[in-house]
């Protein structure tokens, strides 16, 4: 891992973020870290990152941080999914993602890691590795995410050297996967059904390993970064009901759906040496079994 690169960390108080803030101080890196939040600089300054206080939706803003941070990264981690607004996070995607891109090719930034999602891919029998296209032809609300994850896609494509970075659901503390999570709650309240759609997790913190990791990951492509064990919700939401300390879960009379068919994670763990630590949802879901929920 080379040291000492200054890195422009957008999105570093989001679920990634706050974790890669120590992880890349640790690492030797000048991290600057963005955020729209006053109130959260304090506590990104306390990690070791210098804090700049921008909205990405204002493009002159950003652009100012970004040339003023002079980075040789620009790492971006945007989402906007605390409360759930899936628009709120599709808008970050289009039209943040095309604002950080232009701002970092204004200031003469040659890289970007970026945040992507991993079950955006066209329907088949397997799980879904990195040559599968985008399921473009999507409609309703998939096909809204999956426009907005392409014009995402796109607009890093500019970049002379660019990492996307697709997860798969993020799971653990600050995600919707947690005991205080939104899909906790549901579990709770008996909402969350167990059908036949295969789903690929990843844990919050070794999504932030891989991110750390693609500093200096061959430019120009896209990675799976996802756990081992695609699971279909027949047994990964029966185990996330007992973690969570939820009820045994309604069971949904449908089948898969070809899209719902998980990720492949052979790229990163055979090519390029990522291992998660959690490698499977199983362990993962059991790590904070106990945990009481907050809510």
């Amino acid at each position: 891992m080379a040291v000492g690169m200054r890195i422009f960390l957008a999105g570093a108080t989001g679920v990634v973020g706050r974790r890669l803030v120590p992880l890349l101080v640790a690492e030797g890196h000048q991290v600057t870290a963005l955020t729209r939040r006053p109130e959260r600089t304090a506590t990104l300054r306390a990690a070791g990152a210098e804090p700049v206080v921008a909205d990405v939706h204002d493009r002159a803003a950003l652009s100012a941080a970004v040339e003023k941070a002079v980075p040789d990264v620009v790492m971006h981690q945007l989402t906007d999914l605390a409360s759930g607004d899936r628009a709120a996070n599709a808008a970050v995607r289009r039209q943040g993602t095309r604002n950080l891109v232009d701002a970092a090719l204004a200031a003469g930034v040659r890289r970007m890691v970026a945040q992507s999602i991993a079950w955006i891919y066209e329907a088949g029998d397997e799980p879904a590795d990195e040559t599968t296209p985008l399921d473009l032809a999507a409609s309703e609300a998939r096909g809204r995410t999956v426009e907005s994850v392409a014009a995402l896609e796109a607009a890093v494509h500019e970049m002379p050297e660019w990492v996307v970075l697709r997860h798969g659901q993020l799971y653990g503390p600050g995600t919707w996967y947690a005991p205080d999570g939104l899909m906790a709650d549901a579990a709770r309240a008996g909402k969350l059904a167990a059908g036949g759609e295969v789903v690929s997790f990843v844990h919050a913190d070794d999504a932030a390993t891989a991110a750390v990791q693609a500093l200096t990951w061959p430019a120009g492509g896209a990675v799976n970064v996802c756990d081992d064990e695609p699971a279909p919700g027949r047994e990964w939401v029966s185990a996330f009901c007992t973690a969570v300390g939820a009820p045994p879960p309604p069971l949904a009379d449908t089948g898969r759906p070809g899209w719902a068919r998980g990720a492949d994670n052979h790229y990163a763990r055979k090519h390029l040496g990522w291992v998660p630590r959690y490698l499977s949802w199983r362990d993962g879901f059991a790590a904070f079994a106990d945990a009481a929920p907050t809510r």
